[in-house]
């Protein structure tokens, strides 16, 4: 990878106080420079050589829990993650923004000017999480 995505990965890891190891490293460095896809174990393990199935499922749990990436709920029934884009953080993630998946490549995007609407629930029920998705071509397989 080049010098620019090490430096920032590098930065990203000082800043959420961790470590920095080479499946850190080399994983920062495909998210960011894949910034707007959300990327599955599957394509994560394809960009990386020589990956360990189970060090990069644990370096996704731990950036998810501080707030360095978050999943891409596409409709697809598979786990992608992306790039955490606002100040999350350990203690709060603010990830609820759309996600377009694409139905003819199976890209997902990152739609981070659409917010998922607040939505009323009836009286003694608790909203934890909820998900947006839209879901057509991209501009590449609608062109």
């Amino acid at each position: 990878m080049n010098k620019e995505l090490e430096t920032r990965a590098t930065q990203v890891l000082y800043n959420h106080a961790l470590r920095k190891t080479a499946m850190r490293m080399d994983v920062l460095q495909v998210f960011l420079d894949k910034e707007e896809i959300a990327l599955s174990n599957q394509e994560l393990e394809a960009e990386l050589e020589d990956s360990d199935r189970v060090t990069l499922y644990r370096t996704l749990k731990t950036f998810e829990k501080k707030g360095i990436i978050h999943q891409a709920i596409d409709g697809s029934g598979t786990n992608k993650y992306a790039m955490c884009h606002a100040d999350c953080s350990e203690h709060e993630h603010v990830d609820n923004h759309a996600h377009f998946h694409c139905t003819q490549c199976e890209k997902t995007l990152c739609l981070e000017q659409i917010d998922v609407p607040q939505v009323e629930v009836p009286s003694g029920y608790t909203v934890q999480t909820s998900y947006m998705v839209i879901q057509g071509q991209c501009n590449q397989c609608s062109s």
